[in-house]
C-alpha cells in the first residue's frame, strides 16, 4: 500500500539522470531541484491555488445544498421521495465526461468560463449526491423525537437546527466535507475541459511535465508528493469526526 508513496518520494528526490539510468532505492544524490522548481514557477504555484480556491468553494456549496436536502430526504416521506433520492444518486454514476458539452456550453453562455466557481459548480454535480446520502444516513439515525421535544420547549426551526441538531451530525458534516474535497481534489475530466489558463487547477499542470523532450519524472514525482499535502492535512483535522462517521454513518 505504502509502497508506491515511497517510490514516488523517492523519485522526486532523484535527478532525471539517475532516474532513467540506474534503478536504485534510495537517492544516491538528494536533490531537490525538482520541488524548487515547483516553488519558484508561477504556474506551478498558481495551479496549486487554483485547486485549493475552487475545491474549497466547492465543498462550501456542497455542504450548504446537501445539509438541508439530506434532513428533507431523513424527515419526510413523500410521494417519488425514494425515486428522487435513487435520481440524485445516479447522477454520482453518471461519467464525468458525458457532462463535459452541455457543461462548456452554458458556461460560455453565462461567461464563467475558466473560472474558479465553474470547476466548483460542476464538480457539485456529483458531490452534492455523496454528501446528501451521507448525511441522511446520520440524520436519520437521530430520534425524529429530538425535533418534536425542541419544537414543544419554543425552539424555532432555525435555532432548533443550529444549537440542537447540526451539533448532533458534525461528525457526518466532517466525513462528507472530506469525500467533497477529495473528489474535487483529484478530478481531472471536467476540470481541464472547463479551464484554460486562469483557473487551471495542480491536475491539468501535471500534464506540463510531458513535452517533446521526454517525460520528466523527478518533476512530475515532486508535484505528485505535494498534491498529496492538502489531503493529509484534512484528514489530519477531520480524522475525529471520520472516526465517528466511519461507525455512525453510511460509509
Amino acid at each position: 500500500l505504502f509502497f508506491p508513496i515511497y517510490w514516488m518520494i523517492n523519485t522526486s528526490l532523484k535527478t532525471d539522470n539517475e532516474i532513467l539510468k540506474t534503478l536504485t532505492f534510495v537517492p544516491r544524490d538528494i536533490t531537490l531541484k525538482n520541488y524548487a522548481e515547483i516553488f519558484t514557477s508561477p504556474l506551478w504555484r498558481s495551479s496549486f491555488i487554483n485547486s485549493l480556491i475552487y475545491v474549497c468553494m466547492n465543498v462550501i456549496i456542497s455542504l450548504i445544498a446537501a445539509i438541508p436536502g439530506a434532513y428533507a430526504f431523513s424527515r419526510w416521506k413523500f410521494r417519488g421521495s425514494h425515486h428522487l433520492f435513487f435520481w440524485l444518486l445516479t447522477n454520482r454514476m453518471a461519467p464525468a465526461a458525458v457532462f463535459m458539452v452541455p457543461f462548456t456550453e452554458l458556461y460560455y453562455t453565462l461567461h464563467i468560463y475558466d473560472t474558479h466557481l465553474a470547476v466548483a459548480l460542476a464538480h457539485c454535480l456529483f458531490n452534492i449526491p455523496l454528501a446528501i446520502w451521507i448525511l441522511e444516513g446520520f440524520m436519520s439515525g437521530i430520534p425524529r423525537e429530538i425535533d418534536e421535544t425542541a419544537l414543544i420547549d419554543g425552539y424555532s426551526f432555525p435555532r432548533f437546527f443550529t444549537r440542537i441538531f447540526f451539533p448532533l451530525i458534525t461528525p457526518g458534516v466532517g466525513v462528507a466535507a472530506f469525500f467533497c474535497f477529495t473528489f474535487s481534489w483529484i478530478e481531472l475530466i471536467l476540470a481541464k475541459a472547463l479551464t484554460v489558463t486562469y483557473a487551471k487547477p495542480v491536475v491539468v499542470t501535471l500534464t506540463v511535465g510531458i513535452g517533446a523532450e521526454g517525460v520528466r519524472w523527478g518533476l512530475l514525482a515532486a508535484a505528485g508528493v505535494l498534491t498529496m499535502v492538502p489531503g493529509a492535512i484534512v484528514v489530519y483535522f477531520v480524522r475525529n469526526y471520520m472516526a465517528k462517521g466511519f461507525a455512525l454513518g453510511r460509509v
